[in-house]
């Protein structure tokens, strides 16, 4: 391959391309027409030999050598763009922006509000955009397209080298109760879990979680009073009823509900669950997206 007179564009175009996954939403991220977009994909092809991007249902999908090429070409961006573009540095308490955070709903509800406090006392003029979302892959989505520079939830089954993830939080499951439920008094034996109604949070909708996949290696079904798309209001409802739900020690804890409410070791074995942060590669230069990475990790450190 001769490399001699490569434009530059070109590959600020593949990367676009590779984040959107689509011609138009690349063209519309790097400011050229989607005329433009669609002569720098060709011209890559050629460059590549290879077609690195195939029409799908769901947009462009990449063939293996884009993946293999995506990381490097967008480590070298940021080098480039670290290397060429001066200005002053970057000073927390005078910065005014805002960062775009992904958040599923254990870290809104565990982690956001002593960051908050944290962001209010370093660096008052910087806001938080927070969107939230379910899927764990939806994350690397969001990363991918840019909508958010960093997501805080359950790390992504698949980054193809682009995404960076650093373990925050661990926490482990427990089982509650209204502290006025005769259960608090019983114990919290396979027996008694068994005859309680149980509240599930299941964003999908779906009737069957960790807790009841658990239960069936042993044979076992539990009944389900309640499904609920979020956990937020789980303490709450068990507190003023007779139903129970297995839900994160540190979540329950944090509850407004918290008082009203006796905990016990599920009387399954269940893992614990890890929470990461999520970010992509091409963001590793940034220094202000480096300096809330690592107020995130310290303002998680202190939870531990």
């Amino acid at each position: 391959m001769d490399f001699h007179g490569i434009d530059l564009n070109l590959l600020v175009a593949f990367d676009a391309l590779m984040g959107e996954r689509n011609v138009t939403r690349a063209a519309t991220r790097v400011g050229v027409s989607q005329p433009a977009m669609s002569a720098a994909l060709s011209r890559l092809r050629t460059l590549l030999a290879d077609p690195l991007f195939l029409r799908a249902a769901g947009g462009l999908l990449p063939t293996q050598r884009a993946r293999e090429l995506a990381e490097p070409l967008s480590q070298a961006l940021a080098q480039i763009k670290a290397t060429l573009v001066t200005g002053e540095p970057f000073v927390p308490g005078k910065a005014s922006l805002v960062f775009n955070l992904g958040l599923q709903d254990y870290p809104t509800f565990v982690l956001l509000p002593p960051l908050l406090k944290a962001l209010a006392r370093e660096a008052p003029g910087i806001a938080l955009n927070v969107r939230a979302f379910n899927d764990r892959n939806h994350a690397v989505d969001l990363l991918d397209a840019g909508a958010i520079d960093a997501a805080i939830g359950v790390a992504p089954t698949q980054s193809d080298g682009r995404i960076s993830t650093m373990p925050l939080l661990r926490d482990e499951f427990v089982t509650i109760v209204a502290r006025d439920n005769p259960a608090a008094r019983r114990g919290m034996t396979l027996k008694s879990f068994l005859t309680l109604s149980h509240v599930l949070v299941s964003p999908e909708g779906e009737r069957h979680g960790i807790v009841d996949q658990a239960l069936a290696q042993q044979g076992k079904t539990r009944t389900l009073g309640l499904t609920m798309p979020q956990m937020f209001a789980v303490p709450v409802v068990v507190a003023s009823t007779l139903m129970s739900a297995t839900l994160l020690r540190r979540f329950a804890l944090s509850s407004e509900a918290a008082d009203d409410l006796v905990l016990f070791p599920p009387p399954v074995d269940l893992p614990e669950i890890t929470f990461h942060l999520t970010w992509h590669r091409r963001n590793d230069a940034s220094l202000a997206q480096t300096w809330l990475r690592n107020l995130i990790a310290s303002t998680s450190e202190l939870l531990q």
